[in-house]
């Protein structure tokens, strides 16, 4: 089974992952702060963001996997991860932000989301309607 492009979706994912891990990590050292957020806004946010990419990452790298050994196209697989990857950006960008612009997080979401509902899309349709 060969897999060319969710892994490098993966890969990229996973730097922005270390980036958001890091930054809460600082953050707790900084602030002397071992658990929970200790009332810091900055390090709530950071933590919320570095949170919500783990809640919502695995599964979207996982369904895209499955479409890609289904052999979805590349182009569907391609707006997918770059969807998911700029989507997650976003997202960790504006609720990292102490005064929030919720248009990055929206658009986060949106992205996220949509990059979920393609895959969804794709493994329903192809599960179960009939290939010929």
């Amino acid at each position: 089974m060969n897999l060319p492009i969710v892994p490098k979706y993966a890969a990229l994912l996973a730097v922005l992952f270390l980036i958001l891990s890091v930054r809460t990590l600082s953050l707790r050292r900084k602030h002397k702060i071992g658990v929970g957020d200790g009332g810091n806004l900055i390090l709530k946010r950071a933590a919320r963001a570095h949170a919500n990419f783990s809640e919502y990452v695995p599964l979207a790298i996982i369904l895209l996997a499955f479409c890609e050994t289904w052999l979805a196209p590349g182009p569907l697989l391609h707006v997918a991860g770059t969807s998911l990857l700029i989507g997650r950006a976003l997202h960790a960008y504006g609720i990292s932000q102490p005064v929030e612009n919720l248009r990055f997080r929206v658009s986060g979401m949106a992205m996220t989301f949509t990059s979920i509902a393609i895959a969804i899309g794709f493994l329903c349709f192809h599960g179960f309607v009939p290939q010929s």
